[in-house]
């Protein structure tokens, strides 16, 4: 389901120039907007707001009246951030308080011209110098009137919390909002899940695609669950917590393609497509029995959603099985993806769950009419005869933006230079998409991807997350720009400083340390099963590496330098890049001490810098022992083979100082990630995980079982062989002249 970013072609526009065109939308550039320029900001942005003159300072002479229930979310969520965020308590009113913050439930107070789903989650908010009005249609509502009135606080000169008089009448473009989790090579601890639906409820987020695969316990089939995968009443306590803040955990499971998590286990191998692990024969009625058992398992962990997302994701094969009677074709992978379909549908209807899926590859336009008008398509279609079925059959679509495909370490949020021009960031790209003319096809809602195929920290995600509930609930407003500056304030506090640039700092960083390497035939991992084009084709994988110094030969200690030919450029690169990583670090650092909120999250940014720090001096420092054996070489030549000596073990003790740097800027970042998630490839009871591949996919997270694939491109460098070969050369030079090797005793 990764969708590609675009790419600028022809002229190489700056940055400033494209500020002035037009948007891919074909609509002018949003300006900033009245609330913004006043210094005050909320995410998403509201509907309609009548700003009047003056800001009212709000403290402790305010109170609050609830009219709804104290078991409700909106009075404990109002008083929950204004001690957490504001250290403020507040009292319950009482007949004599004149500053009074008022809850209410009141139908149709706000007139939102759109179906019951929309106007259930409007509201109104009023604010006055003595008195301020929050009123919901309904409980969501009142609930998203809260997360506005608190994002609305900000302090002034004095220290002072003050709010715009204002009335601000506001609802959701989209009824439904999702954020992708993606948890197939990790699984995340109960209390981050409960963070990040925190964060996502305070973003009017109302939907979460919980891409589980092996982190379920899945008790009819307990093999599937990963070592310490979440139980029922875990999975539970996760779903409940989000729809206490008004958000549906929907449980989102990988069938009947990308189900190596399941069919990697001998127990299952028999249901395997065409002898791979990647796909269930869909012609065996026992793959049924087993997929919806699962759906089943899961059903029964997430009481109170309505939703289930069966996946259908890239279903390249259906049909393939020999245990099938018709012919594989085209025409008939259509037939039997569609059949599926119908069949997970029916049993998801009996269970009162309405069905998301990928409507896509292999699906035919032609036979769109064969499914059930209920279903809604994670992924609006492109194309216009499968669009036009789709309307014609009644069903609804998500619009899907993709914040996180295959990049490795950091998403490539921000516009950037290429090789072949700028590149569209994921934020701009995701603008256009939740803004663009797809919204006259009246989709249900949207869909913000962010896969773990790269192994990213979801910590990354948030400001791409943020960025599908800005645009989700309203389309075209504001600005990017401008909603990364409001991201930036709110997510982390009004205290820190130079953010987007911190973020432009580790996507740049990122993407040096991508493609920097040497990509090499894999010999580990061998051909993949194929792709969407067909059995066999584009199966090539491959790895990450670079050469290891040169390496003195005997007798003269000769010494052919790598990393000052071939791979100068890239030395030249690291070396400015090391500088920039340095700078980067610094900005950390510093926000970490001024960060109000969220400094889990600057700790994760740290932790990649001093990783792609580490990668900066690698490179610099495989020049250093170069160098190192070239001084050596020299001596050897000027008959000086004490000098020789010295070198080659300035060159040893270089190398080792690299290969001690790699682990301890890993174990700083593991320590780090792992405060958030589970170890990676957990052992539970003596249970192990068993880490079998994907058949078709090359998923960086998914090189090996545990966490070290971040460092299996640089230990294919071999350094610590190197270190060994270079140990014998040096004896053996020493020997020949009759000198102890250096750290020895003469």
């Amino acid at each position: 389901m990764n969708r590609p970013i675009h790419l600028y072609t022809g002229l190489k526009l700056s940055v400033a120039l494209i500020c002035i065109l037009l948007t891919g939308t074909g609509r002018a550039k949003p300006l900033a907007t009245e609330l913004f320029l006043r210094g005050f900001s909320v995410i998403p942005t509201p509907q309609r707001v009548r700003l009047s003159s003056g800001d009212v300072e709000f403290g402790e002479g305010w109170s609050y009246d609830s009219r709804v229930t104290a078991r409700h979310s909106a009075p404990r969520s109002l008083l929950k951030d204004l001690q957490d965020f504001y250290s403020l308590d507040l009292r319950k009113a009482d007949p004599a308080s004149k500053n009074v913050v008022a809850l209410s439930i009141l139908s149709e107070t706000v007139n939102t011209g759109a179906d019951k789903e929309i106007s259930r989650q409007a509201y109104q908010l009023k604010i006055t110098p003595t008195r301020i009005d929050i009123i919901g249609n309904d409980d969501p509502g009142l609930f998203y009137g809260v997360q506005t009135f608190l994002q609305l606080l900000r302090r002034g000169t004095r220290g002072n919390l003050l709010l715009p008089v204002c009335t601000i009448e506001d609802w959701p473009s989209s009824q439904l909002r999702f954020l992708h989790w993606d948890t197939k090579h990790h699984q995340d601890r109960i209390e981050t899940l409960k963070r990040y639906l925190d964060w996502s409820a305070r973003f009017k987020i109302n939907m979460i695609g919980f891409e589980l695969e092996d982190k379920f316990e899945y008790p009819s089939n307990p093999i599937i669950g990963a070592p310490g995968a979440f139980t029922t009443a875990q999975l539970q306590e996760i779903v409940n917590y989000g729809l206490d803040r008004h958000i549906q955990v929907v449980p989102q499971i990988q069938s009947p393609a990308h189900m190596a998590y399941v069919l990697k286990h001998p127990e299952y191998a028999d249901l395997r497509s065409d002898g791979n692990n990647y796909q269930t024969c869909l012609c065996d009625e026992r793959s049924d029995k087993l997929i919806f058992s699962m759906y089943d398992d899961v059903i029964k962990a997430t009481q109170g959603v309505q939703y289930f997302h069966v996946s259908t994701d890239e279903v390249y094969y259906a049909g393939i099985c020999a245990k099938c009677a018709r012919p594989y074709n085209p025409e008939n992978r259509s037939l039997a993806w569609v059949e599926f379909a119908n069949r997970a549908h029916k049993f998801l209807q009996i269970r009162n769950r309405k069905m998301l899926a990928w409507v896509e590859y292999p699906v035919l336009a032609k036979h769109i009419p064969l499914l059930p008008p209920g279903l809604i398509n994670g992924v609006m279609p492109g194309e216009a005869d499968q669009l036009q079925a789709e309307r014609k059959l009644g069903m609804r679509d998500l619009i899907y933006t993709s914040m996180q495909g295959d990049e490795l370490l950091f998403p490539d949020n921000l516009a950037a230079e290429g090789p072949r021009g700028l590149v569209q960031g994921r934020l701009e790209a995701a603008f256009e998409a939740l803004s663009g003319n797809v919204r006259q096809e009246n989709p249900v809602g949207v869909y913000g991807a962010a896969w773990d195929d790269s192994g990213l920290h979801s910590e990354t995600f948030w400001l791409g997350w943020s960025v599908v509930a800005q645009y989700g609930w309203k389309p075209g407003i504001p600005s990017v720009e401008q909603h990364v500056a409001e991201f930036m304030n709110f997510y982390y506090g009004p205290n820190v400083s130079g953010m987007t640039d911190v973020y432009r700092g580790m996507q740049a960083q990122a993407r040096f340390f991508d493609r920097s390497w040497d990509r090499v035939e894999s010999r580990v991992r061998g051909k993949a099963y194929g792709n969407s084009e067909g059995k066999g084709i584009g199966g090539t994988r491959y790895d990450r590496t670079l050469p290891a110094p040169a390496l003195p030969t005997l007798p003269a200690l000769d010494v052919k330098p790598i990393y000052t030919g071939r791979y100068g450029k890239l030395v030249d690169q690291a070396r400015s890049m090391a500088l920039e990583d340095d700078i980067l670090q610094h900005r950390l650092y510093e926000n970490l001490a001024k960060a109000d909120r969220n400094r889990y999250n600057l700790e994760v940014f740290l932790s990649l810098a001093e990783f792609t720090g580490h990668y900066n001096r690698m490179l610099l420092g495989m020049k250093s022992i170069e160098d190192a054996l070239a001084a050596a070489q020299g001596a050897a030549a000027n008959d000086n083979p004490r000098a020789a000596l010295r070198q080659l073990s300035s060159a040893r003790s270089q190398a080792l100082g690299l290969i001690q740097d790699r682990h301890v800027t890993f174990d700083f970042l593991r320590n780090i990630w792992e405060k958030s998630r589970f170890p990676k490839g957990l052992e539970v009871n003596g249970r192990k995980f068993l880490h079998v591949m994907d058949d078709t996919k090359d998923h960086w997270a998914d090189r090996r079982s545990d966490l070290t694939y971040m460092t299996a491109p640089e230990e294919s460098i071999g350094l610590d062989k190197w270190v060994q070969q270079l140990e014998a050369i040096t004896k053996e030079y020493a020997k020949t002249h009759g000198i102890a090797p250096p750290g020895t005793q003469e």
